[in-house]
Parts: structure tokens; C-alpha cells; sequence
């Protein structure tokens, strides 16, 4: 993990007096700057105080859930993201109800950051604010219709797609965290969170849902009938590619990207003509995302989302008692 101490490593408090408010000085910005970088970097534009109210409001799911322990690792969400939009990409009714009805193709950052503020409210948000948010996506879901190139029509809130999206959000979030994290789901924890996310996507109205990793991935498989690559996917496929950033930002989120394909099953990898790459890449490029979300962790232990949601559960927390090893940036 990253830390600021480094820059530091002959001195100690003993030997200095002001290297512990030096320390601290430095840690502070140090911190604000990752922020600043992966509000830039996602398009976020909330504020992670207001997480800490209602106080001992535990949400939808609390803090000993598998839905708070996933949510929290930031690398892995965001690389998990863009892997189901990936997938989300090869249903064309689904593509479509994006692809007429938002500007994801010049505004991805603000979509993505719209996506991760949904994701934190119903996650790590008091009951009523989470509620609001999944009523407020309902009712803006029941005017999105429209018709395919071919004529095929569609409407947003039609279960099967719903649970499409689903489907693919949850499975890739899972096997990003899996892959990316320190501490990693056993098997009954992984279940748990599918069962738990289960209840977002009923209160969005699909029907059916897994409640185990296994049920997940059996859903996800057999949507492949209904699944097709034609231009619109070509084209997100290279949006999501080309995902646009500051040059200082590049080097991880290039990084994000290739994991992001890693990310999907080898048969959503052959309809896009994408080979796995080979072990050694892969160990490469998860080693490197693994020790960048550690040192997000680290910046977000006591500004972050999950963070401040702790606090609200446990007035008078200290953020240093707090097993930061995932922790997820303000949105």
C-alpha cells in the first residue's frame, strides 16, 4: 500500500518533533490529490457526506453484507463497470434504449459517474434515500421506448432486459473484485452477495434473479441466443477503449481497460474477436491494479463512501480502526 511515510523512511517521531504534523500534512494532500484524479478520472459529482446521515440507518443492506464489502474497492468497481457495458453491449435491445435515449457516447464519464452515484445510494445510502433512488430510475425507465434498426421494438422496463443488465453488472463487479482484491469472497460470501442484489433488481422489476454465483452465471449463458455484435457494439466496444481521461490519468485507466475485457467470459471474448491474453499478462496488469487499490484505499479510508456510512452506522468511529484494505472514493 501506498503511503506517505515512505518519502520519509530515516525519520521517525522520536528523531523529529514535526515530522508527525509534517506527516500528516502530507498524507492530507497526498489524499486530496488521488481524489481529485478519480473524481476527474469517473465523472463523480456527489458529495460522500452525505452518507452520514440518517445515523444507525443501515440502508438496504448494512454493514456486515457482501454487497458493502465488494462496493467498496473502487479499481475493482470501475473495471467491473466497463466489463458490463461490454457485455451490456452485445444485447442489442438493451444497447439500444442507451444508445437512443442517453449521450454515453459523448458524455461516458458523466454516465459512468450517474451509474456509480446509483450504485452508492443503494448500497451505502439510509433506507429512504435509496428507495427514492430506485423509484426515481423506475419512473424514468417507464418512458424509454423506441424500436430497432430492423423495426424490433423495445421498452426499458421490460423485466428480461432489466434482469440482462443485471446479470451483467453483478457478475462482472463480482469477478473484478475476486480477481483485483486483497480479500477476496469465499464461496457462501459470493452467494450472499447475489442473494442481496437480488433485491435491487426486483425493486427495479426484473423477475427471476439468481441468489447464487452459480444461478448467475447459468442466467448469463443463456441470454446468448438473443445476443449479436453489429456497429452500435463495435462502436461502444472502441469508446470503451479509447475512454476518455487527462494524460495523467492514462496509464491506470489503460490498465482498467485491458482488465476490463480479462474480466468477461471466453465466450462474450470470441464474440468481439478478443483473444485472453496470456498468464503472465494477466498476472502482470491484476498485480498492478491490486496495489492501486490498496493505495485508494488507503486515500479513502476516512473520506469515501463506504467510509462515511460506516461512521453513520457507528457514531464516533476512528477511521484508523477501520480495516481500510478496500475502501471505496467519494462519488
Amino acid at each position: 500500500m501506498f503511503k506517505p511515510s515512505r518519502f520519509l523512511p530515516h525519520l521517525s517521531a522520536g528523531d523529529c518533533p514535526v515530522l508527525t504534523p509534517l506527516s500528516e500534512q502530507l498524507s492530507a494532500h497526498l489524499k486530496t490529490q488521488l481524489g481529485q484524479r478519480v473524481r476527474a478520472m469517473t465523472g463523480a459529482t456527489g458529495d460522500a457526506r452525505d452518507f452520514l446521515q440518517p445515523a444507525g440507518d443501515p440502508g438496504l443492506f448494512g454493514p456486515d453484507s457482501a454487497a458493502w464489502q465488494v462496493h467498496a474497492h473502487f479499481v475493482a468497481m470501475m473495471t467491473g463497470g466497463l466489463s458490463s457495458l461490454m457485455l451490456q453491449a452485445l444485447h442489442p435491445r438493451a444497447l439500444a434504449a442507451v444508445w437512443d435515449h442517453s449521450s454515453f457516447r459523448t458524455q461516458l464519464q458523466a454516465r459512468l459517474g450517474r451509474t456509480a452515484l446509483f450504485v452508492a445510494t443503494t448500497t451505502y445510502g439510509g433506507t429512504a434515500a435509496a428507495l427514492q433512488t430506485l423509484e426515481r430510475v423506475n419512473r424514468i425507465h417507464a418512458h424509454i421506448r423506441g424500436t430497432l434498426p430492423d423495426g424490433t421494438p423495445y421498452v426499458a422496463n421490460d423485466p428480461e432486459l432489466i434482469r440482462w443488465v443485471h446479470l451483467g453488472e453483478t457478475t462482472s463487479f463480482l469477478r473484478a473484485y475476486q480477481d483485483l482484491s486483497l480479500q477476496p469472497l469465499p464461496p457462501d460470501r459470493q452467494d450472499q452477495y447475489f442473494a442481496e442484489m437480488a433485491q435491487i433488481g426486483q425493486r427495479l422489476g426484473a423477475h427471476d434473479l439468481p441468489l447464487t454465483r452459480h444461478q448467475a452465471l447459468t442466467q448469463l449463458q443463456a441470454f446468448r441466443p438473443e445476443l449479436r455484435v453489429d456497429e452500435r457494439t463495435r462502436e461502444t466496444i472502441a469508446l470503451i477503449e479509447h475512454y476518455p481521461c487527462m494524460p495523467l490519468d492514462r496509464p491506470l485507466v489503460s490498465l482498467i481497460v485491458r482488465a476490463a475485457f480479462q474480466m468477461l467470459p471466453d465466450w462474450a471474448l470470441q464474440m468481439l474477436g478478443r483473444e485472453r491474453r496470456c498468464p503472465l499478462e494477466q498476472a502482470a496488469v491484476r498485480t498492478a491494479l491490486q496495489g492501486m487499490g490498496a493505495s485508494l484505499a488507503w486515500a479513502f479510508a476516512d473520506t469515501g463512501v463506504a467510509a462515511r456510512a460506516r461512521q453513520r452506522m457507528a457514531p464516533g468511529f476512528a477511521a484508523s480502526a477501520f480495516r481500510a484494505a478496500e475502501s471505496s472514493p467519494s462519488t
